[in-house]
């Protein structure tokens, strides 16, 4: 029997909210994995980390003879629920057994479901007239798995696949180190685990993970996370891996993750089947951030702060899930695992931030969740700032160039960076709005910028000469005094005088009379909470720390008339930057393309050698020479020049692409040139 999915207990150090792994009517002690119950006591496992998605498993899975496996001391009732979707429940199995550690019970759920593929299945467990310690429960299956693929008494054979992981890591030392070394002790008792290999690509130069049989380390130039990826990616296939699953080096997640994927690749019907891992975030460890989401002008997260803790709305998800996806559906690369053999283009190099995005899109995965596999990580409103404010605006307005299934007017791509700026004015962000103008202004630079900037080091000292206000610092008590007036308002009326007078920007004197308020991390990212403030102090999730925002009709303006001579330059370079997009993203997703970025030496090992499984890392990992040849291919092919685009300069429309590349500078879009925007100091 092959085992598909383990009942899993909390771990402290990842997520202590029992109601995301079991549901009881009386106290329950969890220690190893175990769970024990007081007579008397129910325990029911309709939950997120521990229901069965059925609908899932059968449609992307040929299973045979699915059965539910427990160990466990006591008299019990075995009780086990299928929950269809239409609605309600049923109870398939109800059974009284006295069970010792010795006897494993299995009960056979494919003759009870007599051909039922769809809803869900979760384990209840009655402890009668004495306690009942559960040692484990499982879902297994019969399916043959070998290293070729035959037929053996008349099973079908699929071949074991071989799963690299890769961990893109940069100065998280401690991290990275107990990450890799909890996924050592896990490999080590898994059934497969020899299928599975740790690469750590270590862009930071300080991880210090030593290679063994199960991990390889890599220095890698500091390219950003889409570096990183591409790196391990190459690493991947050069040591005849079939699939690759992309981490975060800030992650946290259970082991079972690891389980629950290598079973759903292995024993997936379509060879394109892909998995995209769920996000929790640690700030509120019970709520999804996203569970899949689709890309249409702005990232779409699914199932966004859906309560884990509701066994209702669990179901609802996972019931949903197993729906047709989005056209641009993607999986974000905190735990994203694919087959190497459906791989069209590599990383496109964004630094970090919309990489992942792009890949989805780029490549013919068919992307599908899983319950219960999911990672613990900040989200994106705690890490939210100029910096990431300028990458995010990049890649929206890259995918809507790139792609033809998201292609829009000029003016209809110009609205998502209009958008973007709105959002940080109306909260007094405008250092943020400043940023996301030279994001603007950097991409109309055409695909040859990022192949200059893929390291990021000028944008990003550029970006830190405009944030003076926009920083975490110790805050003041006067900071935390408040004025409220126009944020008392209903919330109707409160809204569209926001919206009508640009939140006091079209007002006189709103400094006067408008409202000074503090503002939490929950509100950080939102612009609602910030209507009817001219002051704004915003607070970390601690409340230790936090900055403060003062309005100025001045700096609103200034980037509003900045603004319109971009959008007006946009207009006129729309066609053509297009076609420079598209036609440089064929180049620079390539593997030639990330070979000579990384300097890598293109000699490849053996497959199944000893050293595939213990590759000597780091001697490839040398800084790149600053040659720009995959770049000017890029500008060649296109005929696009580096557009000047300082404040008060007029745009250089594409030419045709005729006569040898003049190489300019990228000087004109700096920080500098958009000081008359966002000067360097905000009054206070």
């Amino acid at each position: 029997m092959i085992t598909l999915q383990t009942i899993i207990a909390p771990e402290q150090a990842i997520c202590s909210e029992p109601d995301l792994y079991y549901r009881a009517t009386a106290p329950v002690r969890t220690a190893q994995g175990r769970f024990t119950l007081p007579a008397g006591g129910e325990i029911t496992f309709d939950t997120y980390f521990n229901l069965f998605n059925l609908g899932t498993w059968m449609r992307v899975c040929a299973l045979t003879g699915l059965c539910l496996e427990l160990t466990a001391t006591g008299r019990l009732e075995i009780r086990i629920h299928h929950l269809p979707g239409h609605g309600g429940k049923t109870l398939i199995y109800r059974h009284r057994q006295t069970l010792s550690r010795a006897t494993p019970y299995r009960v056979d759920l494919a003759t009870l479901l007599a051909g039922e593929e769809t809803g869900l299945l979760a384990l209840e467990i009655l402890a009668q007239g004495t306690e009942v310690t559960l040692q484990d429960a499982r879902f297994v299956c019969r399916n043959s798995l070998g290293k070729t693929v035959g037929s053996t008494l008349g099973s079908t054979v699929q071949k074991l696949p071989r799963l690299a992981i890769s961990i893109t890591t940069y100065q998280r030392e401690r991290k990275v180190r107990d990450t890799v070394a909890r996924l050592q002790r896990f490999l080590a008792g898994f059934a497969f685990g020899d299928q599975i290999h740790v690469q750590v690509i270590d862009n930071g130069h300080s991880a210090k993970i030593s290679n063994s049989r199960r991990v390889s380390s890599y220095s890698n130039p500091n390219f950003g996370g889409a570096g990183g990826f591409a790196r391990g990616l190459l690493e991947a296939q050069d040591r005849g891996f079939s699939h690759c699953l992309f981490m975060d080096d800030d992650a946290s997640f259970q082991m079972e993750n690891i389980r629950r994927t290598y079973m759903l690749l292995a024993l997936a019907r379509d060879p394109a089947t892909a998995l995209a891992g769920a996000m929790i975030s640690n700030r509120h460890k019970w709520q999804i951030w996203e569970n899949g989401a689709y890309f249409d002008g702005s990232c779409h997260p699914l199932f966004n702060g859906t309560d884990l803790r509701q066994p209702g709305a669990v179901q609802q998800m996972e019931l949903a899930s197993d729906q047709p996806r989005p056209a641009t559906y993607y999986g974000g690369w905190w735990f994203f695992a694919f087959p190497l053999a459906r791989l069209r283009h590599h990383p496109f190099p964004f630094f970090v931030r919309g990489d992942d995005i792009s890949f989805s899109l780029a490549n013919d995965f068919s992307i599908v969740t899983l319950n219960g596999v999911v990672s613990f990580q900040d989200d994106f409103v705690e890490k939210e700032s100029p910096q990431t404010l300028y990458l995010d605006l990049r890649n929206h307005l890259l995918h809507h160039l790139i792609f033809a299934r998201l292609e829009r007017s000029a003016l209809g791509t110009a609205r998502i960076a209009c958008r973007f700026m709105m959002r940080s004015m109306l909260r007094c962000k405008y250092e943020s709005a400043a940023a996301q103008l030279l994001a603007w202004r950097d991409v109309m630079q055409g695909p040859g910028f990022f192949d200059r900037n893929i390291d990021m080091q000028a944008r990003q000292r550029d970006i830190c000469t405009l944030i003076q206000a926009e920083r975490w610092q110790e805050i003041r008590p006067a900071d935390l005094v408040e004025r409220r007036r126009f944020s008392r308002l209903p919330r109707r009326l409160r809204h569209y005088l926001g919206l009508l007078s640009l939140n006091g920007h079209l007002l006189p004197f709103w400094n006067r009379f408008a409202d000074r308020m503090v503002l939490e991390i929950k509100d950080r990212g939102l612009v609602f909470p910030a209507f009817g403030g001219a002051r704004l102090t915003y607070l970390n999730s601690a409340r230790s720390r936090g900055y403060r925002l003062r309005h100025s009709k001045r700096r609103f303006f200034a980037l509003i008339w900045q603004m319109t001579l971009t959008l007006l330059r946009w207009q006129r370079q729309y066609g053509g930057l297009k076609q420079a997009y598209r036609r440089g993203y064929d180049e620079m997703t390539t593997r030639a393309y990330w070979e000579e970025k990384l300097q890598r030496s293109t000699a490849k090992v053996a497959p199944d050698t000893p050293d595939a499984l213990n590759v000597r890392g780091a001697a490839a990992g040398t800084e790149p020479k600053p040659g720009l040849r995959a770049g000017r291919r890029a500008g060649e092919s296109t005929g696009l020049r580096n557009v000047p685009l300082a404040s008060g300069a007029s745009g250089q429309a594409a030419e045709p692409p005729t006569g040898p590349r003049r190489e300019t500078t990228a000087a004109p879009t700096t920080a500098a040139a958009l000081a008359t925007a966002a000067p360097r100091r905000l009054s206070s």
